[in-house]
Parts: C-alpha cells; structure tokens; sequence
C-alpha cells in the first residue's frame, strides 16, 4: 500500500482535510519535491510555526495532527491573504522514541511511518489538519512538520488502546476555561513539565470571546499583552469592552492563546480530545443567540447572530485538531458536529456532549419583565439567581405546550436536544466498558439556596452581639445575676413587656430546679408558651454570649422563618423591601444542568432503569472544584436517589467564581454576609492586609470548618494578598507560616468568622455536594483502574508580581469512587 494514501473532500474542503494511512518498514523520501495534487513544497528558510503543533482525538488506529504554517515575515497572529503561489508542507510519523527532542526543532529520529505533503490553504488560515491512520493501538507515535529548510517543534501523541484490551490503568487531565485576559498560564507549564498523561480532555472555554470585559479586568501575568481584535464589535457604545464577530476575529483569538509556549508545550506532549462550551462562541450561549446584558433583538429577546456563529464554529473546527464533521457548504449555523465518543480498552468509554449548539433558549428568558420594575430582568432572575418556584412552573407550560403541538416537549426545555439526546442514550446503553465517563461542559450538580433559612440565619447571627451587650448592660445597671438578665433580655426579644419580662424572670428563679417547674412559672406570670420556653431556655445559659445565641437561633430565626417579610425582625432592620424576595428558593445557575431540570431527570431515570453503573462525569465552566452525586430527583424527599457521580474542574486561569459573587456582594445587603467576611490581617513589615474570605462554599453546602480547616482555607487567599503587596515570592510562605498562628488568636477569626461559617455550613443546601472550592484555579488529573476513579483537583497559587509562581501547586484535594458505588469519598 502506497505510503501516501489520500481521502478528498469535496467542495469547500477540498484539499484541506487529508488522511494517510500509516504503513511499517518504509524509508522516509527526503528527495520528495511536490505533494500528490502537484502542489509543490515549500522551499528555503523563510517558513514559521507560529503555533506549533498539536494533536488531538487518539483512537486505537489514528489520531488528527495539527499545524499553522506562514512565511516568517507574516505577523503570526494575523491574517493570511488568499493569492500567490501554492506550496505545501511534509509531515513525517515515527514510531522510534524521540522524548529526548520534546521542546526543540531537531530533525526526528526513526524511519517514518508517514511521509505526506500536505498543501497549504490561505482560505483556512494556512492551518493543516491531517488525519493519520493505520497506526497501533496503545502506541506513542513522534511527528514534525517540515516547510522548505524550516522544521516545527516535536510533537508526541499515543492511541487508544485496542476496544477489546484489558486495560490496567489511564491517566489523563481536564481542563477548561483558560481566559488569556487575567491570572496566569503557570498550571499548563506544570502540566507540561511535571504530569504523565495519556491524553488531554479540554472541557471547552478554550478561549473567551471577549476583551476588556469587568470580569477580564483583573491582575494578568505580564507575558500576556492586550488583545485587539481585526474587527471587533463593542458592547456599548464605541469604545470599551468589544466581542469577537467574524471569523477574523476568533481565529486571531486561536492564534494568540496558541502564541504561548506552554499551551504549544502542553499540545506538543499530549493528545487533546475537546469540545467547546460557551466563550468560543459567545457567553451563556443557546444556538446561536447571544445573552449579552443590552445587546439584543428589536423585541428584547437574544439576539440570533447565525453568520457569527458558524464564523465560531469554523475558527474552532480550523484550530481545534478534532475529528468532528464540519460542512462549510451547508447552509445554516448546525453546520458542525462535534459531540463523539472514544473507547480505551475495557476499562473507559469516553462520551463528549454539545451542550450550546442544540440546547433550547433558558427557561426563563432574560427578555422577561420583572413586574416589580416594569424591565427586562436580564441576567439575575433569568439565569443567575432564579426562583425555583417560578422555573419549576414555566419549564412545566413549556413542556405542556410542547406535548400539546405533538413535539418532544424535552426538546423546548433541554441541553442536547433530541438527537443528540438519543445518541447519548444508546451510548451509554451500548458501552461495555467498566467506567463510562462522560465530558460534560456544564455542572449536573443541584446548586440550590433556601433563601428563607439564609435570611434567618443572617438576622440571628446579626442580633447576637446587640443580644450579648444587652444582657450585659442589665448585669451593671441592676446587679441581676447571668441567668436572671439572660431571661429578661429573652422575654422583651420575644415581645414581652419590661414589666412582664422582669416578674417572668424572677418567677421562673423561684421556681424548682427542673425546666418543667420552670416553664409553668413562667406560663403562671403571664407569658404565652412560645415566650415561657425562650425565657427558660435563656436562664440556664452560664453566659452572657451563650443566652444571646440561644435567643438569637431559638426564638428570633425561627419567628423569621415563620412569618419572613412580615416578622419584625425583618421590618426592624429598614431593609423589608430589600429583604422580601429572598424568602423563596433559588436555583443559583440557571445556564447549568439546574436550568434544564427535566431533561436532566430523564437521563438519570435512563441510566437507573437501564442499571448503567460507574457513570462518572467530568465538568468544567463554573470556575470552581465541585464533587458530589447527582441524583435522580433532587426535589424528592431526601433529595432523591444518586446515580452518578460529577467532577468539576477549576478554570486554568479564569476568575473565579466567588470572585464574581463577591464583587456583587455590595448589592446585596446583609445578605453578603452569605459570600464574604472582611478580614484586615496585620503583617509585621507590611501592614495591613485585607482578604474577603469565602463564605460561599459553606453556604452552597460546604462542610462545617474547624479552626484548622479555616486557616487552611484562608492560607491561599493570604499568599496571593501578601503577593499584590509586593511581598518576593521567596518570602511568602514564611510569611504565612509566621501569620497564621496570630490570626488563630484573634476573637474575630476563631469566635466571629468560624461561627458564621459553621452557621452557613449548617442551612444545609445542597447535601449532596463531598467537596466545594469557588475560589480557586487549577485542573484535574483522573487515574482510572478497573476498582476506583481517583481524581486529583489541583489548585494553583496566584499571581506574583506579574508572573506565575514558581511553586505553581498550592494544594491538592483527592476525590475518589469505587466501582459499584454511587458515591465520592474526599482527602487532602
């Protein structure tokens, strides 16, 4: 079989998708002068792989290898223009070990399996994706790419293992949302340095569409200068904030995140296997709609941009080396099909989802008008701080509406869509693997907040000092004892007079020494039995802070919880109007799988019926490190039955997700104290530093901290403050070791901040959630066996002085499951 076997495709792609077959024992032709088209090859020294090469869907027989080539006098993130005269490049396959020429252009060692040319299309950005086949199964393979005199870097792949293979171990990473535009890229050079990896699973947000967004506005290591669009269009207005818009626009994305030599370092030593999610298109996208806070329709609805979209889906499909369907004749945006699955042995079938390109519109539209301000509610109550109640009851007419007009009524309220749906159905159904692992772009898990026992809690925890002074302020001004001013202050909290209070609290001291004597004293002086039982409680606190809590959590939360807007613990606080809408539950990301409920249920009630165990997912986009079940009807008594397991990675570098709740937190009123405690730590030599300590994690469900746990969590927070005040790297963790055991002392740490958690900890939302990190960046590393599925979650340190760390790993926490279990047990 000759060497240089081509498939054509036809029209558009013509001359651009190439596939050869690999063959053994075969001499490479160093005398090769022109390509099987005739396309002659490119010829001298003035040839340059701005972004080197890359690799990507490894299966037992081929894997799709990936380059850009230009003239080295083209800008390497700019354009190249159709015209002059066609040349082609070669492409050489070893199977010989070269692991030695990793990070450099040396000529590959080893006779070549493929020696291909392999022409250069200026209508596809001179970008080459060429499909090897023929190849071995479980084999490392070494490829480069020659243009005239000029050689890429090295690059390294491995294939799958053969379907039918007993496979006794996989290692792989996943990784997502690696905005260019704030932190840094230190995780990807750790990966490439330190990691051994089969392959690579990109969860998507590979880039971001935007520049100068609020969110991008952070601290950005000083490698990565401003991006500036071709074409571009701007938020608002004409100037500030703009977002890609043509095909132009995001491949000079591709071209500038692939500039950096760790990202070409990562894709040079591993096979990716990607699919995208929302940025490479446009944020919380559906179809091809646009969710953009001012930007929409005449009408007030999404804004459709179809030409944008397949301009996306083509950078993508140019940039990305997948081995996916891309029709650039077809008319329409549904023009790409990129949801595929891979099988490693016995041991993995790996099932990657489109979750943007066939979900329907959210399920509340941001278009909606809010009836208590006459306007659109944009994104909080559309898809950010929704109202379960109000969801549940508009995906329900939706779907009723769907039934009624004889459609699949999942399709008007779901993610994948119909056909996609049933791909994924027969997948799983199909798979004979022992792991079925499913690459999920958004989280599955129910991230829910009781807002009513959030409300309450936060007006206790804020009574209890005001509550402590006052029993404090009785025991100088009248000489009562501890118990006695402790009952006053309860009976006045739950509404009695001063003079009732007082003989409540002196009949309740002559009483016997038992509660039941007590509480008819009580009853016997005038107060009702609500009152009677909070002031008796009260009286046998042994201090002043002990009676506070037991009044604030025993009477004032549950008279909060009872009447909500209307308690008057509420209307004392001046912040009624503001307070009132909390009392509901809320779905906290609506873009997620809590915004496509219903569908959800019907994958898990499939898997469970069809008995389709060890199905574990992996999840990026939400910027944070997540474990937990995902259960079959998480409104159900207990939350439902588990059935699988989800894992959700932190983004590479993307801000983080309590970073966004914690800049909103200042609109939000007493209610921040859900997401935030102000902490001014002293530092000898430096001053004061301030960190705004997450809370978040404990009041999403987060398990109750020690005073251990929270030094710990604080610790990374710290490292990165003493950072942005200049504090050398070489310095900082003596600096936070000499800290911490101050900050352990203080009152307002180990008293005030430690019971606020421990508070929020216990509202109990979401029990289902093992683990829950929101303000971190990192990725994981998955070690599968046929017994357990260990995933490390990786966090890195932050920025410092405008680099990434040199000690790029801050901490790591092991999320483990057993085959046979639906369940994740948690270490550090």
């Amino acid at each position: 079989m000759d060497r240089r076997q081509f498939l054509k495709f036809g029209g558009a792609l013509s001359g651009f998708l190439t596939v050869s077959v690999a063959t053994a024992g075969l001499a490479g032709c160093a005398s090769l002068m022109q390509g099987d088209d005739g396309v002659p090859l490119a010829a001298g020294a003035d040839w340059a792989f701005p972004q080197s090469v890359a690799s990507g869907d490894p299966r037992p027989d081929s894997a799709m290898l990936w380059t850009r080539v230009v003239p080295a006098s083209v800008d390497p993130a700019g354009a190249v223009l159709p015209g002059g005269v066609p040349v082609a490049v070669r492409l050489i396959v070893v199977a010989v070990d070269n692991t030695a020429l990793l990070g450099s252009n040396t000529a590959l060692a080893g006779r070549p399996i493929v020696d291909a040319s392999l022409p250069l299309k200026a209508e596809f950005d001179n970008t080459v994706r060429h499909k090897v086949t023929g190849l071995q199964a479980g084999q490392v393979y070494f490829y480069q790419f020659i243009a005239g005199d000029v050689r890429s870097n090295v690059g390294r792949f491995k294939t799958a293992p053969a379907a039918t293979a007993d496979v006794a171990q996989l290692q792989f990473a996943y990784l997502t949302c690696q905005d260019w535009s704030v932190n840094h890229w230190g995780a990807l050079a750790h990966i490439a340095e330190h990691e051994q990896l089969d392959f690579i699973v990109h969860l998507g947000d590979y880039i971001y569409e935007t520049v100068g967004e609020a969110f991008q506005s952070g601290a950005v290591e000083g490698r990565h200068d401003q991006l500036k669009f071709p074409d571009g269009t701007f938020m608002h207005g004409q100037s500030g904030a703009q977002y890609a818009t043509t095909v132009a626009d995001y491949r000079y994305l591709y071209k500038k995140y692939r500039s950096d030599t760790r990202l070409q370092a990562v894709h040079e030593r591993f096979a990716f296997i990607a699919i995208w999610d929302d940025h490479e298109f446009t944020d919380d996208a559906w179809q091809d709609a646009s969710t953009y806070e001012g930007i929409t329709a005449a009408d007030g609805s999404d804004l459709h941009q179809p030409n944008r979209r397949r301009g996306a889906s083509q950078a993508w499909f140019e940039y990305m080396p997948a081995d996916i369907m891309f029709d650039a004749d077809a008319s329409g945006f549904q023009n790409i099909r990129i949801y595929r699955d891979f099988q490693f042995g016995q041991l993995m079938q790996l099932v990657m989802t489109d979750e943007r390109l066939y979900r329907a519109d959210h399920i509340i539209p941001e278009a909606t008008i809010n009836p208590a301000t006459g306007k659109p509610l944009g994104s909080i109550g559309s898809r950010y701080l929704v109202s379960q109640p109000v969801f549940d009851s508009i995906e329900a007419q939706k779907m009723a509406a769907a039934s009624k007009a004889g459609a699949d009524p999942l399709a008007a309220v779901g993610m994948l869509g119909t056909t996609q749906r049933a791909w994924w159905k027969s997948k799983m159904k199909a798979s004979t693997a022992t792991w079925k692992l499913w690459g999920n772009e958004v989280s599955l898990l129910r991230m829910g907040l009781n807002g009513s026992e959030m409300v309450a809690t936060l007006l206790a925890l804020d009574a209890m000092p005001k509550l402590a002074q006052s029993i404090s302020n009785i025991l100088q001004s009248d000489g009562h004892s501890v118990p006695l001013a402790s009952a006053i202050v309860a009976a006045s909290t739950a509404g009695a007079s001063a003079s009732l209070a007082q003989a409540a609290a002196k009949a309740i001291a002559g009483a016997a020494g038992n509660a039941d004597a007590q509480h008819a004293a009580a009853l016997g002086a005038g107060l009702n039995p609500a009152r009677a039982g909070i002031t008796v409680a009260a009286y046998n606190c042994a201090t002043p802070v002990a009676a506070a809590q037991v009044i604030a959590f025993g009477y004032i939360k549950p008279d909060v919880l009872a009447n909500k807007a209307a308690s008057r613990f509420v209307v004392e606080t001046g912040q009624q109007a503001g307070m009132a809408p909390f009392f509901t539950r809320f779905l906290l990301n609506c873009d997620q799988w809590d915004g496509y409920n219903s569908e959800r249920k019907a994958l898990m009630a499939y898997l469970k019926n069809n008995a389709i165990d060890n199905v574990v997912a992996i999840t990026g986009d939400i910027h944070s490190f997540f474990a937990g079940t995902v259960n079959d009807d998480f409104d159900a008594a207990g939350g439902g039955t588990p059935v699988i397991v989800d894992l959700v990675t932190a983004g590479v570098s993307s801000d983080s997700f309590f970073s966004y709740f914690n800049a909103a937190a200042g609109k939000l009123g007493a209610i921040s104290a859900m997401v935030r405690y102000p902490l001014d730590i002293p530092v000898t030599g430096v001053g004061s530093v301030h960190v705004d300590v997450n809370l978040l994690d404990y009041t999403m469900g987060k398990a109750a901290p020690s005073v251990d746990s929270l030094l710990e969590q604080v610790r990374v927070q710290l490292q990165g403050a003493l950072a942005a005040k200049g504090v050398p790297e070489a310095q900082l963790a003596a600096t936070v070791v000499a800290v911490l055991p101050g900050l352990r002392a203080s009152t307002d740490f180990n008293a005030s901040l430690l019971g606020l958690a421990q508070q929020l900890s216990g509202l109990g939302n979401n029990p289902w959630l093992k683990h829950v990190n929101t303000d971190a960046q990192g990725y994981t590393v998955v070690t599968l066996t046929p017994g357990k599925l260990v995933a490390q979650f990786k966090q890195v340190n932050k920025l410092v002085a405008g680099k990434a760390p040199a000690e790029v790993i801050a901490r790591v926490t092991t999320a483990t499951v057993s085959a046979g279990t639906v369940a994740v047990v948690i270490s550090s």
